[in-house]
């Protein structure tokens, strides 16, 4: 095998955690050390009246047993039971209950249509299905027809369906359960090797793969984690990114591990409401939005006619931290207040983020960085942390991950591939795939990237994405589509080579901003403010 030979260096500041051997320890660990620390906090609208209730981590951890507990009452030790729905506290309990003592947990993406939700269950063969109210027409259908394996369907809300088990209903029985002492659930042995989440990656289901993974690969990724960032038991975590993406479940379990406190947005309109509301000091989401807020910014600030004093304090700041000397959040109080306030760490992951976006951040005083992972890793590989970043890169390998360069071409650049106790145990019912993805050890992730002299990871596009013009000359479209977002006049962009004779054109589709050009040229018609241009 052809391997980039540079030594990969890991970063200067590597924190102290706790290994664990399952899902099960993570919890006890976290209720042990910080029982009574909010691990949810959970916003009830009746009627234009709202109330918070706070879910201690003790009382989540109550929630889990009993449910376990009534799952494996129904029948369904060892089973397969799907998931779907938005974020919510529900979720989450579903999720701990079946990994830790009852089955096998199957993520779907809350997106899906009908006939893919139908297909995953039945691909999965699930046995029963947690959803949200939202789905009950759809799971009623299902029933109905009988058109799944799936025999249990259980609704997260009280709903008059008398053919569904309620989630609650659920929880009480296996309180009265566990009050007659059965320890069905609480004595489950879990093997960590086994394979205890059933993944579908994105694409529809006919083309998508199952990732099989375990609570080993899990465990392992909190860990390495927990050795980059540091995290506080005072924290306050928005819970952003969908827990069917392994950014999202395996970030909450980070969060979880840590006695943060996990709260939910109301929706993309609502962020930054959501953010003073609940005194957000973590925020974890994907580039497009937080580059979304940093236009935002932006444009609050021409607004104000501030531009020039807040120059002069990137300026002034900039020298101070030289000297060890951080005035940063004190300068720019406003910015941050406009945020909620208490915002200090953000994290963004999915795709790479434009990097004067990532340094805007940071010189306002929030620690913003990013990673780069799939859910084939369970799924961090590759982050940054505060001491260690270097913008347009994505930072180092986990302390407990390898990562190399395969085929690298006269540039450095390369597949990157990478091997550690993270790595999936395969694609379910796909021998032919994971065989693909999986030699000698190695995971191949279909990416591209090089490392530079000092061991700082870049990624520049997908293996399958590259454009290759007729002079020989290679294209990486992520790269241009990242500076083609960066125009405030632009929402989306996409980058691909448009067939031209025997070559291909470089070509972009815009999505434009259509707030901007309202602002900016109010008089233009709407038939050329709505049109997208190659």
């Amino acid at each position: 095998m052809n391997f980039m030979n540079k030594k990969l260096k890991t970063q200067n500041i590597i924190y102290k955690a706790t290994e664990f051997s399952d899902l099960r320890d993570v919890l006890n660990n976290s209720v042990k050390l910080y029982p009574n620390n909010n691990a949810f906090v959970i916003k009830n609208n009746d009627n234009q009246n709202v109330t918070y209730s706070n879910i201690t981590y003790k009382k989540f951890q109550e929630d889990i047993n009993c449910l376990g507990t009534a799952l494996i009452n129904l029948g369904l030790k060892g089973k397969r039971i799907s998931i779907i729905g938005k974020n919510r506290y529900e979720w989450a309990v579903s999720y701990l209950a079946i990994i830790n003592g009852v089955g096998i947990a199957v993520p779907l993406d809350k997106g899906l249509p009908e006939q893919e939700i139908e297909s995953s269950l039945n691909r999965s063969s699930a046995d029963a299905v947690i959803f949200d109210k939202s789905y009950s027409d759809i799971m009623k259908k299902f029933q109905n027809m009988n058109s799944t394996t799936a025999k249990y369907f259980i609704c997260m809300d009280d709903i008059s369906i008398s053919s569904f088990n309620s989630f609650y209903n659920l929880i009480s029985k296996g309180k009265e359960l566990l009050n007659t002492g059965n320890t069905d659930f609480l004595n489950a042995e879990i093997n960590p090797e086994e394979m205890k989440i059933l993944l579908f990656t994105s694409g529809t289901t006919s083309l998508s793969k199952a990732v099989m993974l375990s609570h080993k690969n899990i465990c392992s990724n909190i860990y390495a984690m927990q050795r980059f960032i540091k995290l506080y038991d005072t924290d306050v975590n928005m819970a952003f990114l969908p827990f069917h993406h392994t950014f999202g479940s395996t970030g909450l379990l980070l969060f979880l591990a840590n006695g943060v406190t996990n709260v939910f947005c109301d929706g993309l309109r609502h962020i930054q409401k959501n953010l003073k509301e609940y005194k957000v000091s973590i925020f974890v989401c994907v580039p497009l939005l937080l580059e979304a807020m940093y236009k935002q910014i932006q444009k609050e600030i021409d607004k104000t006619g501030k531009i020039g004093i807040v120059e002069k304090g990137l300026k002034i700041s900039s020298n101070l931290l030289k000297f060890g000397i951080d005035i940063r959040r004190k300068l720019f109080k406003e910015i941050i207040d406009n945020l909620g306030g208490n915002l200090r760490f953000i994290v963004s992951g999915a795709a790479s983020i434009d990097k004067k976006v990532a340094e805007g951040f940071n010189a306002f005083g929030i620690t913003t960085i990013q990673g780069y992972g799939l859910t084939e890793t369970s799924p961090v590989l590759i982050a940054e942390n505060k001491y260690c970043i270097r913008y347009g890169s994505v930072g180092f390998p986990l302390s407990n991950v390898e990562i190399k360069i395969y085929e690298p071409n006269e540039d450095g650049i390369g597949e990157i591939i990478a091997r550690g106790p993270n790595v999936m145990l395969g694609y379910y019912n796909n021998e032919d795939a994971t065989k693909d993805v999986l030699i000698d050890g190695w995971f191949h992730t279909g990416d591209l990237g090089y490392i530079d002299d000092d061991g700082y990871i870049f990624i520049t596009g997908r293996k399958k994405n590259v454009i290759v013009l007729k002079n020989g000359k290679n294209i990486y479209p992520e790269e241009l589509e990242i500076l083609i977002n960066n125009l405030a006049y632009v929402s989306e962009s996409m980058v691909f080579g448009l067939p031209k004779d025997d070559d291909l054109l470089l070509s972009a589709k815009i999505v434009y901003n259509k707030d901007y050009i309202d602002e900016i040229y109010p008089d233009i018609s709407e038939n050329k403010k709505d049109k997208n241009h190659h």
